[in-house]
């Protein structure tokens, strides 16, 4: 079962299975660009997927198979003579907007400047066979600023090459690299991020919004105090009714009833 409502005329968001929000960026003609109409239309969708408490996993996507994010629609830029863009220009996850909840992109079609952008700042990636992602702002003369995450998660020579050369990489490549979990036939896309996404959502949610901020102050702290930060970090999720509720299920073999406390 799921329940779709368009937020803006450029973005759709659906609720799949109860637990799973689908967000498409719906610009198929345009290469999904970002306009403005596609900006306001993820801040909506960000925003719903962390106050909907029945959600418990989100994913990103664009309509049709030739481009999940073609970058900032530059004719819209053109017309409005954009300089430098405001710090909160985009709804960016981590940045100007904050969800607790994992999320993953199922990058369809090619991912290009703001649509690396949207594929780097989801906790995970799954990508078509045919993807091609591009950091494409050195060919117009725009800056990348929000790439500086890229240097904890591709290899310095990589990420100069992407950034000076601005041409594209594979998908096949990013996985390699790490950059990419899985690469699957495009017809499998949607099908493989939402077994993901299910896994995902059938985990301890206290356990999995834990480890997920672990990650990510791994990243901020040298290793004492990261773990001296991850031991607070998961004394709720070890004094939870949660924590209690895993190994019980476990011992009358039956799946777990998690209540998130």
């Amino acid at each position: 079962m799921s329940e779709s409502v368009n937020l803006t005329a450029e973005v759709r968001y659906e609720v799949v299975d109860g637990n799973v929000a689908v967000v498409t960026i719906d610009r198929p003609q345009q290469r999904n660009a970002i306009n403005r109409g596609v900006i306001d239309g993820l801040r909506q969708a960000w925003r719903k997927l962390e106050t909907d408490a029945a959600v418990r996993v989100g994913v990103l996507t664009g309509s049709g198979n030739r481009a999940f994010c073609a970058g900032m629609d530059l004719k819209e830029a053109a017309a409005t003579g954009l300089r430098v863009p405001p710090r909160d220009l985009l709804p960016v996850l981590g940045d100007t907007e904050h969800v607790s909840k994992p999320t993953i992109a199922a990058v369809n079609g090619a991912a290009y400047a703001g649509g690396w952008l949207l594929a780097q700042m989801c906790d995970l990636c799954i990508a078509a066979d045919h993807v091609r992602f591009a950091i494409t702002e050195a060919k117009v003369g725009r800056g990348m600023p929000w790439a500086a995450p890229l240097a904890r998660m591709l290899p310095q020579r990589v990420m100069m090459e992407l950034l000076l050369t601005g041409e594209p990489m594979s998908a096949q490549r990013a996985q390699q690299l790490g950059y990419v979990n899985d690469v699957v036939p495009s017809a499998q896309l949607m099908e493989r991020t939402l077994q993901m996404a299910r896994a995902i959502a059938a985990n301890a949610p206290l356990t999995v919004k834990a480890a997920r901020e672990l990650v990510y102050l791994s990243g901020e702290m040298g290793r004492s105090a990261c773990l001296r930060a991850a031991r607070h970090l998961f004394e709720g999720v070890y004094l939870s009714e949660d924590a209690q509720e895993g190994p019980r299920a476990f011992a009358e073999k039956r799946p777990p009833l998690w209540r998130g406390r």
